[in-house]
């Protein structure tokens, strides 16, 4: 059984995207905010460990006082408002795109494959799968499927389409 790309998601369907788009939301907001209200977090620690393909990259970020600054305000402020924006659902596409850049960014910096051991203690892999590998295809799935149109602060903010009739 085929099913158009455009036709309506059914009630199931409908809910099991939302609910994993509020459960991702919920995830980067937490993570955003607990980063904001820690005087000790900072995202040096993360850049200097880098071992991916990008280290150079990352390693040249840490060793910089002003970048670490703003690699960790961005961090803080972009984990938070792609968390608020999933979990309302409001400027989903754009908050879905925002989260697999940024997941993206930490899976390249700290790619989970074998031989590879961080001081930084990691929340287990399975050779090139990890959490943030997996949360970044649920953000794929959110962006393909988008559900804040119908249930979402974007139901709220889209224009109602008008049609003309004809006489």
């Amino acid at each position: 059984m085929s099913r158009s790309a455009d036709a309506p998601l059914g009630g199931f369907q409908l809910t099991t995207l939302v609910v994993l788009r509020m459960l991702v939301g919920w995830h980067f907001l937490y993570e955003g905010v607990a980063k904001i209200t820690s005087d000790q977090w900072t995202s040096a620690g993360y850049l200097q460990e880098s071992q991916g393909w990008l280290s150079e990259l990352f390693q040249g970020l840490a060793a910089n006082p002003g970048a670490v600054v703003a690699v960790d305000a961005l961090n803080e402020w972009g984990l938070t408002l792609i968390g608020l924006a999933l979990l309302v659902g409001v400027f989903t596409r754009t908050a879905a795109a925002a989260g697999i850049v940024l997941l993206a960014l930490y899976y390249l910096a700290a790619p989970p494959f074998p031989g590879l051991e961080y001081a930084i203690p990691t929340e287990g892999s399975y050779l090139i799968v990890n959490k943030i590998l997996v949360e970044l295809a649920a953000l794929m799935v959110l962006l393909a499927l988008p559900t804040s149109h119908r249930i979402g602060l974007d139901r709220i903010l889209r224009k109602p389409r008008t049609t003309v009739e004809a006489t």
